[in-house]
């Protein structure tokens, strides 16, 4: 489905403090699976995770994404495919406190022109899917930590995304709340959803429902 070839990643290049994140990276992302990036704090997952995700281009080599090269492809384009077909689970959630968490979840799609009761109506769904939909008119900063996982994930499935990337997801929740998180990701997978995750956290690591192991350190990657 997704697939880098040769890919290196540099960042500061010509400079003093150049830095080389990734090293002649090969590593395929099978549709319907689950792949974990492992490695240590600094090893370079993060940065193959959003080259993966179209949010940022390799220094060199290539980018595959359904049998299609868009490594050169302009950014719009990248914008397009990352709207229409991926969504994203941050590290530090990146909700907006203030917001209901309805009007979080509904915020990133209301750019794209669609009448806004068709949005509130699939965000309400989503909400109640995921059961939080008890919560949805209250600000988000009022709701528990497993609560406001619940919201980010129901966000990042707004678009009917093919393909969900986390990156270092449970770095900040404690044992119950990773677990809960790791349970909301195994149904997703389930239902057929393929899923990319950066992470070193062995609560993620050893969920059962993995399929895929990518181990990275020092930039270089072997599956």
């Amino acid at each position: 489905m997704i697939e880098v070839k040769g890919v290196n990643k540099i960042f500061n290049s010509g400079k003093p403090n150049e830095f080389q994140a990734l090293t002649d990276v090969h590593v395929r992302i099978d549709e319907g699976k689950v792949t974990v990036l492992r490695g240590p704090s600094g090893s370079g997952k993060t940065t193959l995770l959003s080259i993966l995700g179209c949010m940022s281009r390799p220094t060199s080599g290539r980018v595959w994404f359904e049998d299609r090269e868009i490594t050169s492809l302009p950014e719009r384009f990248l914008t397009q495919i990352r709207r229409e077909s991926f969504g994203f689970v941050f590290q530090q959630l990146n909700l907006i406190r203030g917001l209901s968490a309805l009007d979080n979840v509904m915020l990133p799609v209301l750019p794209t022109g669609e009448p806004y009761h068709d949005i509130k109506a699939r965000a309400m769904k989503l909400l109640e899917r995921f059961r939080i939909g008890q919560k949805a008119f209250e600000k988000i900063e009022w709701l528990s930590g497993g609560q406001a996982q619940r919201v980010a994930i129901v966000r990042a499935m707004m678009n009917s995304p093919r393909v969900i990337f986390a990156d270092e997801p449970t770095a900040h929740m404690d044992t119950k709340l990773a677990e809960e998180f790791m349970e909301l990701l195994g149904e997703l997978n389930a239902e057929g959803m393929t899923i990319v995750i950066s992470s070193h956290d062995p609560i993620v690591c050893a969920s059962g429902f993995i399929q895929h192991v990518v181990h990275i350190r020092d930039g270089k990657a072997e599956e």
